[in-house]
């Protein structure tokens, strides 16, 4: 019987235990999407404890405390605190087995504070004061952290009209981890809701200095904040969305579009599609001027729980799978580009595993031999971030791409403590590939090539895919 969360956490063979120490363990990480605040990373923010650090925010521990029959005020309640909501998740923990909470869990007190008791109800206290005094130490701070997990560069999550002054500052103070903006323009072409979308405009004006009536105006304005965020590092852009779209449209259409949402009017299903399916194509072109990477992230149900969401809001917790018919506008999304010779760099992550295939076949579409795997599909993003879900990933892309060219894992996460993912992600690669070698299906002789090829795929595809 093997110890849990040993060396050899993941790792079946003597093969796999070689590739992952000798190859992948000790490389640097490049976290390149994720949601940190880049204030905090700023500030150098101490956290106080072990429920801050860990529970703010996270709705995938909220969900699991909601199935275990936690009541929501030790979620998101303002009336109880980070000691209880704490206790409630150490309550729960012992019923995340099979979850990868369970793992995520017990490798980041592991790996952040040197923790290897489990987290149940009768070690909580124990757990709880023992990382929070490391946490008030200089060395636990964010940068800290960052430092700890040997982190070389991050890219934030950031709207258009944000300052990036947080970016700036640790540019300008010349931190040793690069922290670098990604464009994310989502509130942009959301026409749904006419007030909103108007709000959002006038911001967009005023930053940008660019009066907007029309929607070239809107598109220059979106230009010079692009602009921006290159000269403050960014090299990638992010969108998430429901599902590809592709509407055929003529200028004359989405000038009249523009001028009826931005007037106050609801548009109708067909204008709504028409008008995000031009401002993909506009946001492509410029991620393609720039020499971005464009990073799309589709078919997640948001907001499922009506009521919930109007109590608690958006990102807490209530978001599914989606089943979104997206192959042939994914297909005519990118060949309009590529037809004019203006497909950037591309990752596509999607939601819905049975979609794997469809993912891996479609990249292999528009690949043009101009740089190793310009296509690429994406790491298992959100529901699918476990191990059922990165294998099944890596083996559509296995089978019907290149494994050897992928630019492998990010955290997608909100929190400082979610490094490990990596580490998660490099044993799982490392095993699977082992395993095919303990089988016959790899050759033994091969692996100094195979160690190359973890190493490719844990940092350097990465490093060299960005141009970090």
């Amino acid at each position: 019987m093997k110890q849990f969360l040993d060396d050899n956490f993941v790792l079946q063979t003597e093969t796999a235990q070689q590739l992952f120490h000798e190859h992948a363990k000790k490389l640097p990480i490049i976290d390149y999407h994720c949601h940190l605040d880049p204030k905090l990373i700023a500030e150098n923010y101490q956290f106080d404890n072990l429920g801050e650090i860990w529970l703010a925010g996270d709705h995938y521990k909220w969900r699991a405390m909601r199935t275990n029959g936690i009541d929501e005020r030790f979620c998101t309640g303002k009336d109880t605190t980070d000691w209880e909501k704490f206790e409630k998740w150490a309550e729960t923990v012992p019923y995340t087995m099979r979850n990868p909470l369970y793992h995520w869990t017990h490798l980041e007190l592991k790996t952040a504070f040197g923790v290897t008791k489990l987290l149940k109800p009768e070690t909580a206290k124990e757990i709880f004061d023992e990382c929070t005094a490391k946490l008030r130490t200089p060395e636990f701070s964010a940068r800290g952290m960052m430092k700890h997990y040997h982190v070389e560069t991050v890219c934030t999550t950031d709207d258009p009209i944000d300052s990036l002054e947080y970016h700036l500052s640790l540019k300008n103070e010349g931190f040793s981890i690069k922290v670098l903006p990604t464009w994310r323009p989502d509130k942009a072409m959301a026409v749904e809701v006419a007030a909103d979308f108007r709000a959002y405009v006038e911001k967009l004006s005023a930053v940008s200095g660019v009066s907007i009536s029309k929607f070239a105006d809107l598109i220059a304005a979106l230009r010079n904040r692009h602009d921006f965020f290159a000269s403050v590092g960014c090299k990638l852009s992010d969108h998430g969305i429901e599902e590809f779209y592709a509407e055929d449209y003529t200028t004359a259409e989405i000038e009249s579009i523009f001028n009826k949402v931005y007037g106050g009017k609801e548009l109708t299903r067909d204008e709504i599609l028409k008008f995000k399916s031009a401002m993909l194509v506009e946001g492509a072109i410029m991620d393609w001027e720039t020499g971005w990477t464009q990073q799309f992230h589709y078919g997640a149900i948001r907001n499922n729980n009506t009521r919930l969401f109007n109590k608690l809001g958006a990102d807490t917790g209530f978001d599914s799978i989606g089943d979104f018919n997206t192959a042939k506008a994914m297909s005519k999304f990118f060949n309009r580009l590529d037809t004019n010779n203006q497909l950037a760099k591309t990752i596509i992550y999607n939601l819905n595993p049975r979609d794997n295939d469809l993912i891996a076949t479609m990249i292999g579409n528009f690949q043009d031999g101009s740089v190793a795997g310009k296509i690429q599909f994406g790491s298992g993003w959100w529901f699918l971030d476990q191990r059922t879900g990165m294998e099944a990933q890596m083996n559509s892309l296995s089978n019907l791409g290149l494994l050897s060219r992928f630019v492998g894992m990010l955290t997608d996460s909100r929190s400082f403590l979610s490094y490990p993912r990596h580490e998660y992600f490099r044993r799982i690669l490392c095993n699977l590939i082992a395993n095919d070698v303990e089988e016959g299906l790899l050759p033994a002789s091969e692996l100094p090539f195979l160690g190359k090829l973890v190493e490719d795929v844990s940092y350097y595809n990465a490093k060299n895919f960005f141009n970090f």
